[in-house]
Formats: C-alpha cells, sequence, structure tokens
C-alpha cells in the first residue's frame, strides 16, 4: 500500500513463499540483530544444500537484507545498519542463466500445433508483439482498434484477477500488429462485444500454468524442444526487430522497456503512428502462420 513503489501481489507471493520455506524454517527465531553476514552465509549453505538455483538463492538472500533493512525508529533511520560483505557470505554466482530462445521453424510449429484456435492465436500475438503472457491474458476487446493492427496494452490478468497496472509506467503502451496477424485477430473476435479477449466459456480468464501444462509445454516436447516459459516468445521478437535493424526507441515502446538516455526521453518517434505501422509491416514476423485450411492430424497440422 506504499505511495513510492508500490507492490504487485505476484511479488508479495513471492516473497511469502520464500519467507514460508526457507527464510523463517532456518533463521526466523533469531533476533535481527544477529542476522548478519555470517547468517546469511549458513543460510546460502544450507540453501546450496537444498537444491536451490544461484539466481533463487541471490532473491532469497535480497529478502534477507530487506527484513533486516525494514526494522527503522521514529526518524526512519536503521536499528541495524548492516555493511554486508558478499566475500565473505560467498553465494553462489548465476554465470550461465538459461534464456532459451525459439528459432523461426520452432515458432512457426508452435503456432500451428494446437487444435484450439485460440491458442493458435494466442502463441501467434505473443511471438508477433512480444507479450508478457499477463498481458496478453489481460487484453480486453474494447483495447483493441476496429481493424484490429493496433493493441493497447494498460491491464495485466493474474490468478484470476485483473490489475489496471502492468510492471512498470512504461508498460503502459500501444503495440501495432502485422496485417497479416491483425487479419487472424480480427477473424478471432469476430462479433463478440467487449470482454477479455481469451477466456473459457464463461468469460473468465485462462490460467497461464494450464496454458504452459496443457499446451506449450507437451507441443515443446513433440518437438524435441527444451521445456521454456512466455518470455521465449518475448526474446524471440525483440532478437527478430534487432536483426532488422528497427529503431531501439520503438523496439523498447513495443516491449514496454523504458528509455535508457536523456535523447530518448527527447525523441517522440514512438507517437508516430503512421511510421511505426510501416516498419512493423516492412519488418515481418519472422514465423509463418497456419492456413486457413490447416488440416490438423495426429502429428500436427499439415501447413500449406
Amino acid at each position: 500500500n506504499r505511495k513510492r513503489k508500490p507492490v504487485a501481489p505476484s511479488t508479495l507471493d513471492n516473497w511469502e513463499r520464500c519467507l514460508r520455506n526457507w527464510l523463517n524454517p532456518n533463521i526466523g527465531d533469531m533476533p535481527l540483530a544477529s542476522v548478519g553476514n555470517l547468517a546469511l552465509r549458513n543460510l546460502g549453505e544450507t540453501m546450496v544444500k537444498g537444491g536451490l538455483g544461484a539466481s533463487a538463492i541471490r532473491s532469497y538472500a535480497n529478502a534477507v537484507k530487506m527484513v533486516v533493512a525494514s526494522a527503522v525508529n521514529e526518524e526512519g533511520d536503521a536499528l541495524y545498519p548492516r555493511t554486508w560483505n558478499h566475500d565473505f557470505i560467498d553465494l553462489p554466482e548465476d554465470r550461465n542463466p538459461k534464456q532459451l530462445i525459439l528459432a523461426s521453424s520452432v515458432v512457426t510449429a508452435v503456432v500451428g500445433a494446437p487444435k484450439e484456435k485460440y491458442y493458435r492465436v494466442f502463441y501467434a500475438l505473443c511471438a508477433s508483439a512480444g507479450l508478457r503472457f499477463g498481458e496478453a491474458l489481460g487484453i480486453d476487446i474494447s483495447n483493441i482498434s476496429p481493424d484490429c493492427t493496433t493493441i493497447k496494452i494498460c491491464q495485466k490478468a493474474w490468478r484470476g484477477q485483473i490489475h489496471d497496472y502492468l510492471k512498470s509506467e512504461s508498460g503502459k503502451r500501444e503495440v501495432d500488429l502485422h496485417p497479416t496477424v491483425a487479419e487472424m485477430l480480427k477473424d478471432f473476435v469476430g462479433e463478440r462485444k467487449p470482454g477479455l479477449l481469451f477466456c473459457n466459456r464463461r468469460g473468465r480468464q485462462l490460467a497461464q500454468s494450464n496454458i504452459l501444462r496443457r499446451s506449450l509445454h507437451p507441443i515443446l516436447a513433440s518437438l524435441d524442444q527444451p521445456k521454456t516459459g512466455c518470455h521465449a516468445f518475448r526474446r524471440f521478437r525483440i532478437t527478430w526487430l534487432r536483426r532488422n535493424l528497427v529503431p531501439d526507441e520503438l523496439i523498447r515502446f513495443w516491449l514496454g522497456h523504458a528509455g535508457r538516455t536523456m535523447t530518448d526521453s527527447y525523441s517522440k518517434l514512438k507517437y508516430d503512428v503512421e511510421f511505426r505501422k510501416q516498419v512493423v509491416e516492412k519488418v515481418g514476423l519472422g514465423f509463418e502462420l497456419p492456413s486457413a485450411n490447416a488440416a490438423v492430424g495426429p502429428n500436427g497440422p499439415k501447413l500449406e
């Protein structure tokens, strides 16, 4: 509820899980005054023995630091100031983070594989627009332009809830679609009235976990591809845009990333809608859409 940098429910859920599974069982009874470099070092060794990866260990260690720093007096000064000695704490480093990216042929196969039309449209939209899964699942039809060439991203879906805020202020944006994807989307929307673009028969949002477990992961397994999540589509889109020399300002705008320099704040290229549409059409998709009359068999669709 804080006014400065409010915390999203998903972040709170991660912190609560961290406290419940690792921090409280191991150092929950320690006075904050005793939680220092040695305690964090011992906790790190415990998490390594428990099989946690380097990224998770680093995240959980940061949670310990936040708890210690949260204890302040009436003036807002830290009660237990710390100088953390990272060499002494000696947490493992994540030198080779797994950030898998899908090849163009794999994206083509993934988009064409599902029998369900909404899965095909969902994957095509994520790969062609670089949307986060929560953003895609939170799209309301009212935020799609009549010709379906532009989508306003202004909310996200999370565990049955619709949040009217995104990961950052830069996440509120417009995403331009290639004409072929826009045509596919327009056919999918049909005569439906405002409501979630992707929903079940009762109009409720789809669950990210179900999409991964029931559709994406089985498709990847059938293609002999490693298991990955939604961000593989974002990485594919960013890579394709850079490969085709799209201005960085447009890439950051479409993907919802903030500018890096003062020059970025001065440039207003993102407001040139005509130029944006020219670029997105010229760049293309980087993958193929299934034909309208693709025949779906036991081994997936046969693309024409």
